[in-house]
């Protein structure tokens, strides 16, 4: 079997990637993950998943390179990782009552062909309303500082939500994992035809 390498240093992508149970790798791609100037939030998505996919090429010559990046949207503004309590606070304020989007890029590369496959696969999440006191209790005790939107859907998270939608949950984690197993298929890569 070909040797398969997640791009990221995510502990939530990995954990999702490991569901498969296919054999992989991680490794850790180092690019700049600045939007361009006018860039849509599906846009940036697609480009940083396809970047991240390209720097692993040259250690791993011959593998099949996942690479996935996620942008939150909302109110036509695109959301990043908190970095801090102050910022998840005020990022959930703007997200409260609202539909926020999120725009996750997937890319399959096959490094020793030169070829790739990338698509964006979005997700809906409807937030309830929320005041000032329950955006910071909840961030104190989820503490989503590395995460879009300031969220974290696997574990309290999802007391912020009205509903989501989306054709796979694993999407709004980080991972699509319905439309990698069709990317990965004619790759050789099936989790239930592995000898």
């Amino acid at each position: 079997m070909r040797q398969l390498i997640l791009a990221s240093s995510s502990p939530y992508r990995r954990s999702i990637l490991e569901k498969l149970q296919l054999p992989f790798e991680s490794a850790s791609p180092h690019i700049n993950e600045e939007a361009l100037p006018g860039e849509s939030a599906p846009d940036l998505a697609s480009r940083l998943a396809t970047e991240k996919a390209r720097a692993l090429c040259a250690q791993y010559p011959d593998a099949i390179i996942i690479g996935s990046d996620q942008v939150a949207e909302c109110r036509g503004k695109q959301l990043g990782k908190p970095g801090s309590q102050e910022n998840a606070i005020e990022q959930l304020l703007f997200c409260a009552g609202q539909t926020v989007t999120f725009h996750t890029g997937l890319c399959v590369m096959d490094s020793g062909a030169g070829t790739h496959t990338t698509i964006c696969e979005p997700f809906r999440v409807h937030f309830r309303p929320l005041d000032a006191a329950a955006a910071s209790r909840y961030v104190e005790l989820d503490q989503p500082l590395d995460c879009a939107g300031s969220f974290k859907a696997e574990g309290l998270g999802i007391a912020l939500f009205e509903k989501m939608e989306g054709n796979d949950h694993n999407t709004l984690i980080g991972l699509p994992l319905i439309r990698l197993i069709e990317l990965l298929k004619p790759l050789g890569l099936d989790p239930l035809r592995r000898k």
